[in-house]
């Protein structure tokens, strides 16, 4: 990707992006797939759960209806660089889910979106004027300035 400064008729070539990773105090572990009962390495393996998400999903799983619900995280085409992340909320994982659990905190993910989520973390972050979650993914190559989609 090289970006056209209108002043500066010079590309820019973007320089590759320092990832800052979020606290785990616990071990998120694969509960299914090829590496199942093992930790989950963030920038490398599985999917992560930071402790700041992890403290907000617990507390949402308790105004769920069921325990046994767990945070949905796919990928989608769309936003404006090219893929979008989409979290919702599922009452049981579908047949070929991959599933990470920490304590009793799941995410699930389906094959095609977990391709792209690989070694991903998912944190959350409470500011002055906005909160929600956020997913700090090494495959992304560039993301937009909200960090709702990216592009590999």
């Amino acid at each position: 990707m090289v970006c056209q400064n209108p002043k500066n008729p010079q590309p820019v070539i973007p320089q590759p992006r320092e990832i800052h990773w979020a606290a785990t105090a616990a071990e998120t572990v694969s509960t299914t797939g090829p590496s199942a009962g093992k930790p989950c390495e963030a920038g490398v393996s599985g999917i992560t759960i930071s402790d700041a998400a992890y403290e907000r999903l617990r507390r949402l799983l308790d105004s769920r209806p069921s325990r046994e619900e767990g945070l949905r995280v796919a990928v989608q085409g769309g936003g404006c660089a090219g893929m979008a992340y989409k979290l919702t909320w599922d009452a049981a994982p579908r047949d070929k889910d991959r599933i990470f659990a920490r304590g009793e905190v799941r995410v699930f993910v389906d094959p095609k979106s977990y391709l792209f989520l690989v070694g991903s973390m998912i944190d959350y972050e409470e500011e002055l004027l906005q909160s929600g979650f956020k997913i700090t993914n090494p495959r992304a190559r560039a993301t937009c300035g909200c960090g709702e989609s990216f592009s590999v």
